[in-house]
């Protein structure tokens, strides 16, 4: 899918599926896995280059390094977290056009105050709702392309209730947003309700978090429920994290990669998969050649 096409493929009835993401190597992972879509979490971001919780220590700058490094990899469509837009309504604006120009397609905004926290963390806060629709409306006329889809995000469910969230995401879709998020329902009847009042405004997003509020779903669940656009934003991590621990606890106890070694790729292997032939006959091509005598 082109980059310019993930507003009009989010009308269509089957969900996008994006993993979670966070830096270069496991977007170019995540393209090769055949992907339609990848989302580059703040809370993945968080956890890998602060090795720190999802409680808004990321920086804004911080988030846009990061996109536009991975948009030098990839061109899959990037939905990418965008927090509370790092401040108010002028301070959204900034988000939406430095996350824009490091090559964000959707930009993803939510209801919280600073500093923000995981959606599936306890103690969260929310700004008053006339705010959060004046950064909706903020990130609508700050971005450059009609394309770059804004995607708004409500964690009211957590701190004013269930049906304060549907009231709010509504307010969201008036004020311009393409795509609506209600964080952490609590289970599958919320998750229905939330397609029933919804569901024929705006496309839905769904957020898969193991060992969080939401339960569990398969991207065709939620797709035959009404969402279409479906989020593992800390899989990655969660998954990279055991491995990695399992490595370091096998090295020091062994002295030695050797039995870690079906666990593992080998150099070579490794280097096949980032491409690293083909980028050295790339290289070839520009290398200077004396002139012919």
């Amino acid at each position: 899918m082109s980059m310019a096409s993930l507003k009009r493929r989010l009308a269509e009835p089957r969900a996008v599926t994006a993993p979670g993401v966070y830096d270069a190597l496991t977007a170019s992972l995540a393209e090769a896995a055949g992907f339609e879509a990848a989302y580059v979490s703040g809370a993945a971001v968080a956890y890998t280059r602060l090795g720190r919780p999802d409680i808004g220590l990321v920086s804004m700058t911080e988030m846009a390094e990061t996109v536009a490094l991975i948009r030098d990899r990839v061109s899959l469509p990037l939905v990418v977290d965008a927090d509370n837009g790092h401040g108010n309504a002028l301070n959204v604006q900034r988000t939406i056009r430095m996350f824009e120009r490091a090559g964000a397609t959707a930009l993803q905004l939510e209801d919280q105050t600073l500093p923000k926290r995981c959606g599936h963390l306890q103690g969260k806060s929310i700004v008053p709702v006339g705010e959060m629709v004046g950064k909706i409306r903020a990130a609508v006329d700050a971005r450059a392309s009609d394309e770059t889809v804004i995607i708004a995000r409500t964690d009211a469910v957590a701190t004013d209730g269930f049906q304060a969230a549907l009231d709010r995401a509504a307010l969201y879709a008036e004020a311009g947003a393409d795509v609506l998020f209600i964080e952490a329902p609590r289970d599958l009847a919320q998750m229905q309700k939330i397609v029933e009042a919804l569901g024929a405004t705006r496309p839905l997003m769904a957020n898969m978090v193991e060992g969080g509020d939401t339960p569990i779903s398969t991207s065709a669940e939620l797709s035959e429920l009404g969402f279409r656009l479906v989020i593992f934003p800390g899989g990655i991590v969660r998954a990279i994290a055991h491995t990695a621990q399992d490595y370091y606890r096998s090295l020091a106890a062994n002295g030695s990669n050797k039995p870690f070694a079906s666990r593992m790729f080998d150099f070579g292997a490794l280097n096949a998969l980032i491409g690293t032939p083909e980028m050295l006959e790339l290289g070839r091509r520009y290398e200077h050649r004396e002139a012919a005598e």
